[in-house]
């Protein structure tokens, strides 16, 4: 059966060319054109494996040579449990939270698997190294590799080890466009079973040449650090202002 191209002429390529969602795909007979419905399997496929995929550890800390790194888990003992628990991986395993270093630190960087371990094997060390770079003075903390992780697990991780705002970057839910989305996630003072998202600061979509690049994010979240401290807040009431002019501009 052909393929029957939807009208528009030149304009869906165009759009097209401006996001990754699946637009003007065309059709065949009632069905869509063979090559959109296999790369739509594909990325299903490619979501699951994400989800599913074992954290590795060591390849975050290949990336963080230099950096001091601590290895926790969450409560949650496997990935079946994580994915029906979300609870548990808010939540320290109990043997490990003597293995956090205790200090006055600043921050601490929380590297978690959370939906894609690809992800954060993809972009979390070098998100760190960004960051990191642009915060001298900044009394930063052993980066901690938690496995089993949820948001969440930063506020405990934190509290344990006294640190005054935690970081957490982590593996954002698969979706048919990206599998590798990395998030990064702002806390100030965060108290486990207290502190709530709307205390909390979001970048997403963390994933280059696609999505943000390493240098906007860093840029992006360091400035929100500086301004969280001096406010001694984040969340709803910490805005980024960094790029408002341009979108304006934009608009105009």
């Amino acid at each position: 059966m052909s393929e029957v191209t939807l009208p528009g002429g030149e304009l869906w390529p165009a759009l097209r060319a401006r996001t990754q969602a699946r637009i003007g795909l065309g059709r065949a007979g009632s069905a869509l054109p063979t090559r959109h419905r296999l790369a739509l399997q594909a990325a299903h496929a490619a979501a699951r494996d994400a989800v599913h995929s074992p954290f590795e550890p060591d390849t975050v800390a290949a990336g963080l040579v230099g950096l001091a790194t601590v290895r926790v888990r969450s409560a949650a003992g496997d990935r079946p449990t994580y994915l029906q628990r979300p609870d548990l991986g808010r939540r320290l395993h109990p043997t490990d939270r003597a293995h956090l270093p205790v200090g006055d630190w600043d921050v601490v960087f929380v590297v978690a698997d959370g939906l894609s371990s690809r992800a954060v094997h993809e972009h979390a060390a070098a998100m760190v190294r960004e960051t990191a770079a642009r915060l001298p003075g900044w009394r930063v903390a052993p980066v901690v590799l938690a496995e089993q992780a949820r948001v969440a697990l930063g506020d405990d991780i934190a509290h344990a080890m006294g640190a005054a705002m935690v970081v957490v970057l982590i593996g954002e839910r698969p979706g048919m466009s990206a599998a590798d989305s990395l998030g990064a996630y702002l806390t100030y003072r965060p108290t486990p079973g207290v502190t709530t998202d709307a205390d909390r600061n979001c970048l997403s979509n963390i994933r280059p040449p696609l999505g943000l690049t390493y240098e906007a994010a860093a840029g992006k979240l360091a400035g929100l650090m500086g301004r969280g401290r001096e406010l001694g807040r984040t969340g709803v009431e910490l805005k980024d202002e960094s790029d408002h002019g341009n979108v304006i501009d934009q608009l105009l």
